[in-house]
């Protein structure tokens, strides 16, 4: 993995792409949907921290959500479209 040092200092336990993207469905517009979970809980600092450093790898908007914060109604359906990035669970 490309970026394996720099993801590994935002203690990251998995990450996932989930929605447009995952779906193949993604417009020019279109935010990418990451998933993530912390090996402990993340500060509001290492959070955006994190979401920025997304957004400028990506070279786009990200919305960057914890399972926490998934509203029951949708998270099964995050969960069930979720593609896991591999080799990102070691990182802790």
């Amino acid at each position: 993995m490309e970026h394996r040092k720099e993801l590994s200092a935002f203690g990251i336990k998995s990450l996932a792409i989930f929605g447009s993207v995952a779906r193949d469905e993604a417009g020019e517009d279109s935010d990418v949907d990451i998933l993530v979970e912390f090996t402990s809980p993340a500060t509001f600092n290492g959070y955006m921290d994190l979401k920025f450093f997304l957004e400028d790898l990506l070279g786009g908007p990200v919305d960057l959500v914890t399972l926490r914060s998934i509203r029951p109604k949708i998270r099964e359906r995050i969960e069930r479209e979720a593609q896991y990035v591999e080799g990102i669970s070691a990182l802790s």
